[in-house]
Order: structure tokens, then C-alpha cells, then sequence
């Protein structure tokens, strides 16, 4: 392998995140040791990369074609269940799962490399990436799981309100929303989880950027955050990329995505104003989805 390179994402939040700078210092050990326990010969990382892993393309001994992952564990352990998550939909839908390797400050995927590879949004307009993203839900919820190996939806959104309310608390008045809608969504954010209907497993970090095109299927899930829970929820990162539609119109955004994946209308509604809470602090767009959304 050639001088170790760290990509731009990652290298920019190690900057920001003091924890990071010890792991990335011996990030190259942890590589290499990797590469030696999968006989794979490591090319140089994807730039611009991402914001908390290392990503490179590698060729496996009989020449497969492959992606090593070495992701940082952060202490809430979002990224815990990639590996439980990607090993369950066993390529239906998402990318297949070589290995998998635990550390403590780190973790090692080997995963199948997609080709060409472009991420859906660099591809499709937003339209069409609707239906692409419900295409792709559809069938990641179908997948039969196994409940006690995941964590509850309801775990992620208590610890996220948490998190918004010591926010909310420390923001100057510019940066934050309504008092009154700021309690009623985030208390919805914590109540939405308990009155699902129907549970499944949820990949909960899925935008055009984290579906790449590939040869076995026309799209691939990558970096999935599996947990629990109501499927209403999952289509919400998706609409959270797409500013101008959102500004635009967010209940008819919110309609359209329902629509496509055959969930109830009002549901998804509720949940795209209570997340447009969650992420309103110093954010002019969330704050003004969520005035938008607000039950009346």
C-alpha cells in the first residue's frame, strides 16, 4: 500500500472531534492489520470519502473485486448494527457482506465494491430518486429479522431529543424555533416510535448518496444504521436532503414519498415535523418546514 492517505471528509471531521485524532493516528496500523487477516491488497481510499470511516477499493486473493470499511465507534453507537443489518437483507437491496471484524475504537467491514459505483444523486433527478429510495425500502423491510438482534427505534429518538433539547437550551433565540412547537414536535419525536402499527427493520440513514449503481442490481443501500421500528420513519432522510422541494412544499413532499411506499399520509407528515424539530436549532430551513407541518 502506498503513503497512507486519509480522505477529505474524514480527515475534516477529525479535525472537529477531539476523540477521532488518536484512532486516525493509528488508523493505518489498523488497516494493515485488516488487509493481512483478509489477504486483500488495499488500493487508495474514495475521496471525498466519509465523514467517520475509511472506504478504499481492494482486490481479494482470487481477484474479487471488494470495498474494506474501517469505520470510528463513537460512544452512542449509531454505526453499531451495520454488519447485523447488511448480513440480514444479504444483498437484497444493499450491498452484500464479505466480513466483519470488532474493535474496540474501531470496525472492519469487507464489503462488495459497486460498479460503477456513481451515487444515485449524482445520477437521477430528485423525482425519479423517489422512487428508486421507495423501491429500495420496500424491499429492505420485507426481510425477515430477528427482533432481539437490534435496537428499538424508540432507543435512537430519546437519545436524539435528549440531545435537542441541550441544544435548544444553549442557542442564542436567533437560531431557535417556537417554544411551544418546540415542545410539541420533539415530544412527538419521543411518542412516534410507540404508536407504529407495524415494526420493521429500518435503515434509517438512507439518501441518494448512500444508494450507489452497480452491475448484480441498477442500485445498492450503503452505510445502513439498522434499527426497529415504524417504517414511516425511514423515508425521512431522503426528503431531508432535498432542500428546494422541502422549502417548497413539505406536505406535498411528504404525500408523494407516502405515496410511493404505500404508508399512511398523515403519519409521515407527523414525523417529518417532529424531525424538522429535532434538527431545527441553527437551521432557517427546519424551522421553517416545521411552522409548515405543524398540526393544526
Amino acid at each position: 500500500m502506498a503513503a497512507f492517505r486519509v480522505p477529505e471528509y474524514l480527515a475534516e471531521t477529525a479535525a472537529r472531534e477531539p476523540e477521532m485524532r488518536e484512532w486516525l493516528a493509528g488508523l493505518p496500523q489498523v488497516v494493515a492489520g485488516l488487509a493481512s487477516r483478509w489477504s486483500v491488497s488495499v488500493g487508495e481510499p474514495f475521496e471525498p470519502g466519509g465523514q467517520c470511516s475509511w472506504t478504499a477499493p481492494v482486490t481479494g486473493p482470487s481477484g474479487a473485486a471488494l470495498v474494506l470499511k474501517v469505520g470510528f465507534r463513537f460512544g452512542g453507537g449509531e454505526e453499531r448494527d451495520e454488519a447485523a443489518g447488511l448480513r440480514t437483507w444479504d444483498g437484497n437491496g444493499a450491498v452484500r457482506l464479505h466480513a466483519a471484524c470488532d474493535g474496540d475504537s474501531s470496525y472492519g467491514l469487507l464489503l462488495e465494491r459497486c460498479g460503477p459505483g456513481a451515487p444515485l444523486g449524482h445520477v437521477l433527478p430528485e423525482p425519479e430518486q423517489d422512487v428508486v429510495v421507495a423501491g429500495l425500502l420496500q424491499r429492505l423491510w420485507a426481510q425477515p429479522y430477528l427482533v432481539d438482534a437490534f435496537r428499538p427505534l424508540a432507543q435512537m429518538c430519546a437519545a436524539w431529543a435528549e440531545e435537542f433539547e441541550a441544544g435548544y437550551a444553549a442557542a442564542p433565540p436567533a437560531d431557535r424555533i417556537d417554544p411551544g412547537l418546540a415542545r410539541e414536535g420533539i415530544s412527538l419525536f419521543r411518542e412516534l416510535p410507540g404508536t407504529a402499527t407495524s415494526q420493521v427493520l429500518l435503515c434509517t440513514d438512507l439518501h441518494a448518496d448512500n444508494i450507489l449503481a452497480a452491475r448484480r442490481e441498477p442500485w445498492l443501500v450503503i452505510d445502513p444504521k439498522p434499527y426497529v421500528g415504524d417504517p414511516a420513519y425511514d423515508v425521512l432522510q431522503h426528503m431531508l436532503n432535498c432542500d428546494d422541494r422541502l422549502a417548497a412544499g413539505p406536505a406535498a413532499l411528504a404525500d408523494r414519498m407516502a405515496g410511493l411506499v404505500g404508508l399512511d399520509r398523515g403519519r409521515v407528515r407527523l414525523w417529518l415535523f417532529a424531525r424538522s424539530v429535532q434538527e431545527s436549532v441553527g437551521s432557517p430551513l427546519m424551522r421553517q418546514v416545521a411552522r409548515n407541518l405543524a398540526p393544526r
